[in-house]
């Protein structure tokens, strides 16, 4: 799927510099970083998400001994 995006020029620079050191395209190295990164900021924004719900009492929260209980670990 082609998508475009706006870099700062020092970002360019960077990406310019890397793509000649190296002989790979500007498109692989933003391959590269999307998809490595994509992981970071599902972990981050989901679980930021998932805070919200909780501060505003829209998520149920457990306590560590309600899930012991629950899972027969209670001593």
């Amino acid at each position: 799927m082609p998508t475009s995006i706006r870099l700062d020029a020092a970002t360019e620079q960077r990406l310019n510099h890397l793509t000649s050191a190296t002989g790979r395209s500007k498109a692989f190295y933003l391959r590269e970083l999307v998809e490595r990164g994509l992981d970071d900021l599902e972990d981050y924004y989901l679980a930021e998400s998932t805070m919200q719900r909780v501060y505003s009492g829209e998520e149920k929260t457990y306590s560590l001994d309600d899930v012991e209980h629950e899972l027969g670990l209670a001593d």
